[in-house]
C-alpha cells in the first residue's frame, strides 16, 4: 500500500472512530476513556489538516483556506451558543468575548509569529502580496474596535455591554465588512491573496509535488473535514470539564480554560498554516490566519448576537485595559512587520514574545 493511499484510509477511519468513541462516552465514562478520547481528538485534528490541504490544493488559493476558516468558525459558533444556552444566570455573560479575544490573540501572535519563525529558519526571508495583507488588516482592526473596545465607551449600557439595538447594528456592520472582504478575496481582487511566486509562474506549467485529488475525492474530503472539525469541537467541549478541573486544581484562573479550548479549536488551522510556511508558502499561512481572525469576529459575533437578543441572554463584549493594551500592541506590531511584503525571523520572535506575555498574565494576573 503506497503512502498516499495509507494516509487517505487513515484520515477516513479516524473521524468515524472518533464519533463512535464520543457516543460511547455515556457507557464507558472513566479516566482511562478520557485518555482514549484525547488521542482521538489529536487524530481528528490531524485528519482535518490533511483534508483541508487536499481541498485547498484542489480549489486553489484563496478558496481552500477560506473554506477551512468558514467551517471552523461555524462550528465555533455552535460550541459557544450550546454552552450559553446550557448555562444558567450570568455564568456565560463573558463567554463570547473571552473566546473571540483568545482566538484573535492566538492567531495574531501565536500562529502568525510561529509561521514567520518557521519560514525564516528555513528560507531566511519569505515574500507575500502586500495588498492582500493590508486589506485584511484594515478590515480586522475596524471590526476588533467595533466589537471588543467600543462597548466600553458607550453610555446607553454600562459594563462593556451594548443595548440590543446597538448589538444588532454592530453585528450587521461586522457581518457586512466580513462579506465585503470575502468578495474582495475570492472575486474582485483575488490576485491580492496569491503569492508573488505563483503570479510570476502563472503562464508556466505548475510544478506540484503531488497529484490533485479527483472531484469525487474532493466531495469526500469536504464531508470528512466537517466530520473531523465537528468531533474536535464536541470532544473539546466534553473534555473541557477535565481541563477545568486540572486548571482549578493548579490554582490558575478559569479564563485559562477558554484559551485552551480556543487553542484546540484553532489547532487544525494552525497546523495547516505551519506546514504552508515550512513549504515556503507564507501567503497561504497569512490567508489562513487573517481569514480565521476575521471570521471569528465577523461571523461569530453576528450569529451569537442574534441568538443573544432572541433568547434574552446578556453578553459582555468590552475587554479590560490590560487586554486592550496587548491587543493594540499586537495589531501595531503586525502592521509594522508586514508593511514591506517580506518577513524575517525577528518579526516572528516579537509576536511570539507578546503571545507568551499574554499567556503569562492570564495565568498570573
Amino acid at each position: 500500500m503506497n503512502i498516499k493511499k495509507y494516509l487517505w484510509m487513515w484520515t477516513f477511519l479516524v473521524p468515524i472512530l472518533a464519533w463512535l468513541s464520543y457516543v460511547g462516552n455515556s457507557v464507558f465514562s472513566s479516566g482511562y476513556y478520557s485518555v482514549i478520547l484525547t488521542l482521538f481528538l489529536i487524530g481528528s485534528v490531524l485528519a482535518a489538516v490533511y483534508h483541508s490541504e487536499a481541498i485547498a490544493d484542489r480549489l486553489g488559493e484563496p478558496f481552500g483556506t477560506l473554506l477551512l476558516a468558514f467551517a471552523i468558525t461555524v462550528i465555533e459558533v455552535g460550541l459557544i451558543i450550546s454552552i450559553m444556552m446550557g448555562a444558567k444566570g450570568l455564568e456565560t455573560i463573558t463567554l463570547a468575548r473571552d473566546t473571540v479575544f483568545a482566538a484573535v490573540m492566538i492567531i495574531l501572535t501565536g500562529i502568525i509569529g510561529s509561521c514567520i519563525v518557521i519560514g525564516s529558519l528555513r528560507y531566511r526571508e519569505q515574500s507575500f502580496t502586500l495588498q492582500g495583507v493590508s486589506t485584511a488588516l484594515i478590515t480586522l482592526t475596524s471590526v476588533i474596535i467595533f466589537v471588543l473596545i467600543l462597548p466600553n465607551y458607550t453610555i446607553s449600557h454600562l459594563g462593556g455591554e451594548y443595548t440590543s439595538f446597538q448589538l444588532l447594528f454592530i453585528a450587521l456592520i461586522s457581518l457586512g465588512l466580513y462579506l465585503g472582504f470575502t468578495m474582495i478575496q475570492t472575486f474582485r481582487h483575488r490576485s491580492f491573496f496569491i503569492s508573488p511566486e505563483n503570479k510570476l509562474s502563472k503562464n508556466q506549467p505548475v510544478q506540484d509535488n503531488h497529484e490533485l485529488i479527483s472531484r469525487k475525492q474532493l466531495y469526500i474530503s469536504c464531508i470528512l473535514l466537517l466530520l473531523s472539525l465537528g468531533i474536535v469541537v464536541l470532544l473539546a467541549k466534553l473534555l473541557s470539564k477535565d481541563v477545568e478541573h486540572i486548571v482549578v486544581s493548579a490554582g490558575a484562573p478559569k479564563s485559562l480554560v477558554g484559551i485552551i479550548i480556543a487553542g484546540i479549536v484553532l489547532l487544525p488551522e494552525g497546523l495547516a498554516a505551519f506546514r504552508a510556511a515550512k513549504s515556503d508558502q507564507i501567503q497561504t499561512s497569512l490567508n489562513l490566519a487573517f481569514g480565521s481572525a476575521l471570521a471569528s469576529i465577523g461571523l461569530s459575533i453576528p450569529a451569537i448576537a442574534i441568538i443573544s437578543v432572541m433568547t434574552g441572554i446578556r453578553m459582555t463584549l468590552g475587554i479590560d485595559i490590560k487586554s486592550t493594551i496587548l491587543l493594540g500592541l499586537s495589531l501595531f506590531i503586525i502592521t509594522v512587520s508586514l508593511a514591506t511584503g517580506r518577513t524575517n525571523i525577528m518579526q516572528g520572535i516579537v509576536l511570539i514574545a507578546i503571545f507568551l506575555i499574554y499567556l503569562f498574565i492570564t495565568i498570573v494576573p
